[in-house]
């Protein structure tokens, strides 16, 4: 690059296995690097090391040395397909208490005997006495406010810190979820998402859903943004939103961040597309915890109403379809069969060949098969983060797996589990593009 600016800008990709940066310097030089996103006890956080070691030490540099730092992140997607998020109180409407569970009814299989589906995100359902019609109009006014306060408290006591409101018709009038925020506010929790926020569209089921996914969400994405900006000092940080623009660190939220880290692939998809001359093309972007995959046919495709790992969300995204199945997929046998996934063993301790002691995953069965070359890889597995990738540790953990499950672990038996669990993954992966295409 001849370009020079003022100083240093920063572009991450902070999966749920990986971080890769591209940092480019005032002299217009660019830098490369690829971190686990957790190694406890080498650095806190991967984003704030690869500054780090690109400015040399950020601590002696000043913060005019950062221009920007531009960020998408999958922590928010990872929470969501794992079920990993924040404990949510719902407040709704009396007698609508199964209402968003219940949704539209429909089958996520219409021929299935048993009808499975991912459990709700909120943990808790306390009943608002009150009622708006279609019009706006107040039936029934929201009352026996000291019984839900009393709830709120003893929830408050309980561990709850995140909750959920989601009344009838409150587009047309929020005024009963403004109290109901105040209230569980002075009732001490921090996290409080009423559902006419999030989304001023008609619909109860979405926009309750989007509220809760919001609250479910938002307290571990805070967590990550407050560790990162004070890590810089007041330098710009930026976030890449599901629809493909930017926000300040300060405006950006859980329902925002769903698809953070996949729409940065979209883009990217669309511009290499457009390079090549290409206008139609399909995105299949495999990271360590979920696989995203996407339509572009001469623009990039929006949707304002969509489906995350069986959620249903309200808000401006790009069109992308996400399954849990990457590399960090952990393997499974239940009863015979094999299973991967949804679970993931992220970057710590990762797959058996990160030589950490972590579960056999997607990783390792690439790397029993030759798959993978531990010298192309940077070494930064083992204990002490300096070591390469290890796939003895993955014959090892496959030799356990099948001896535990009373399946032969004779000659070439590791392979052939290996391309079970495969076939496995890649269908998952090859019937999310189905879905798209």
């Amino acid at each position: 690059m001849t370009d020079t600016s003022p100083g240093w800008r920063f572009f991450i990709d902070r999966g749920g296995t990986f971080t890769d940066v591209v940092a480019i310097a005032p002299s217009g030089q660019v830098h490369v690097q690829k971190l686990l996103s957790e190694a406890p006890g080498q650095y806190d956080d991967a984003a704030l090391e690869a500054i780090r070691r690109a400015t040399t030490d950020i601590s002696e540099a000043s913060t005019a040395a950062i221009e920007s730092v531009r960020m998408g992140t999958t922590v928010a997607t990872n929470a969501l397909l794992e079920r990993k998020g924040e404990p949510v109180v719902l407040i709704t409407t009396a007698g609508f208490e199964d209402g968003l569970w219940l949704g539209d009814q429909t089958r996520p299989d219409l021929f299935a005997l048993e009808v499975r589906r991912p459990p709700p995100l909120y943990t808790r359902v306390l009943s608002a006495h009150e009622r708006v019609d279609a019009t706006g109009q107040v039936l029934m006014p929201l009352g026996d406010l000291d019984t839900l306060r009393a709830q709120l408290e003893t929830a408050h006591t309980d561990g709850f810190r995140a909750c959920a409101i989601a009344c009838m018709h409150s587009t047309l009038n929020s005024s009963h979820e403004q109290v109901l925020t105040d209230l569980a506010l002075r009732c001490g929790f921090t996290t409080v998402v009423a559902s006419h926020t999030v989304s001023r569209l008609p619909k109860y089921v979405p926009r309750g859903q989007t509220a809760i996914a919001d609250a479910y969400l938002t307290p571990g994405l805070r967590r990550y943004i407050d560790r990162v900006d004070a890590g810089l000092s007041g330098a710009p940080l930026y976030f890449m939103q599901s629809h493909g623009g930017l926000a300040r660190a300060d405006s950006f939220y859980g329902r925002d961040a769903i698809l953070s880290g996949p729409a940065g692939g979209v883009v990217g998809t669309a511009h290499a597309g457009e390079a090549a001359g290409r206008t139609h093309l399909i995105g299949f972007d495999m990271g360590g915890t979920s696989t995203d995959v996407c339509h572009v046919a001469g623009a990039l495709e929006t949707t304002v109403d969509t489906e995350v790992a069986g959620i249903r969300i309200r808000t401006p995204m790009l069109d992308i379809h996400t399954v849990a199945a990457g590399g960090g997929s952990i393997l499974h046998v239940q009863h015979g069969r094999f299973v991967v996934g949804p679970e993931s063993a992220g970057a710590d301790p990762g797959p058996a060949c990160y030589g950490k002691g972590g579960p056999l995953a997607v990783t390792d069965c690439n790397a029993v098969l030759g798959r993978l070359v531990p010298e192309r890889f940077p070494q930064v597995f083992g204990p002490d983060g300096k070591a390469p990738l290890s796939p003895a540790a993955s014959r090892a953990a496959f030799q356990a797996l099948l001896e535990g499950a009373g399946l032969a672990a004779d000659k070439g038996a590791i392979e052939h589990a290996a391309m079970g669990f495969l076939d496995v993954a890649v269908e998952t992966m090859a019937r999310a593009i189905r879905v798209i295409s």
